[in-house]
């Protein structure tokens, strides 16, 4: 198997920047995108009133007109925030502007059909139900487009953790939270039903410090994409000064076999990770952030 491509592209517009950086990987976009008939575009809107917690929408627009000059049919853009609903953040972040340019489709995956699935509770017991969106389930496509942020729990979160989280019925969201080792195991066991087939990292602004909501801007000034979530997590990680081992969700895909992690296994096109580096500073549990380590598990991950 080749390398997994990870496109990194600095500059001084947002939009400019993400259009390019999937425009570094078209041909990887193409060959995921082929036979599909409704792509899901994720952003992250945790809250709906702090821009700087959630997906700008001219990342979303320049994901959208991508997609759009691919040909794809029909865009559903769907969120269910952790604070607020889909149609304040929507409102407050000017994302009903690309209905008006793009005839997208915005949902509130609340108010959509779900799916039980068990996560882990304290004491690492598949106890705890929680309640996924059916939308996001069977989507042909799934993208998430969200801004890289420290976390209060799991350190960083990118890609793969505005899906999964995201994917929960806002009432459920809370209950995902069981302590260090539980959330991290949690969030890997729900990754291989609504991973992201391709991940766009909006890293013009990140957060730092007292993330995902109360932290700090980091201008970052660029965007990261790939067709493997693992990868551009990863990527993004170190482009923020984290190892992207030390972050348990990230370890746990790895070890499921849902991307790649290794700097020796991905390809960078664009600019070179230390050309646009910027160490985020973490939150401040992060020394029992790195508290996620169980033994043996593969057991707890269902692979052999």
């Amino acid at each position: 198997m080749g390398l997994s491509r990870v496109s990194i592209v600095a500059g001084r517009n947002r939009r400019s920047n993400v259009y390019k950086s999937l425009q570094m990987i078209r041909e990887d976009v193409e060959e995921r995108v082929a036979g599909c008939e409704d792509v899901l575009v994720k952003p992250n809107f945790v809250s709906t009133s702090n821009q700087l917690a959630a997906t700008h929408v001219e990342a979303a627009r320049a994901v959208i007109e991508f997609l759009d000059e691919l040909g794809v049919a029909r865009v559903v853009v769907a969120e269910s925030p952790a604070l607020g609903s889909a149609a304040e953040g929507y409102s407050n972040y000017g994302y009903y502007s690309l209905v008006e340019d793009f005839g997208v489709e915005l949902v509130d995956l609340e108010k959509g059909d779900f799916q039980t699935f068990w996560v882990y509770d304290a004491n690492l017991e598949e106890r705890i139900p929680v309640q996924v969106s059916k939308l996001v389930l069977n989507s042909d496509l799934r993208v998430s487009v969200s801004p890289p942020k420290t976390h209060d729990t799991v350190i960083v979160t990118l890609s793969l953790k505005n899906m999964v989280v995201g994917s929960i019925r806002r009432a459920d969201k809370p209950r995902i939270h069981q302590g260090y080792r539980a959330i991290n195991l949690s969030i890997a066991k729900l990754a291989p039903f609504v991973y992201p087939h391709l991940a766009v990292l909006d890293g013009f602004v990140g957060m730092e410090g007292r993330g995902p909501v109360s932290g700090d801007p980091v201008h970052l000034g660029a965007a990261v994409s790939s067709t493997d979530f693992l990868a551009a997590d990863s990527t993004m990680a170190r482009i923020m000064g984290f190892s992207p081992e030390e972050v348990g969700y990230l370890y746990y895909s790895k070890v499921m076999g849902l991307g790649r992690m290794g700097e020796t296994e991905i390809e960078v096109v664009g600019e070179r990770v230390e050309s646009v580096r910027k160490r985020f500073r973490p939150h401040p549990f992060f020394r029992e952030q790195k508290n996620w380590w169980v033994e043996n598990p593969r057991k707890y991950l269902g692979v052999g």
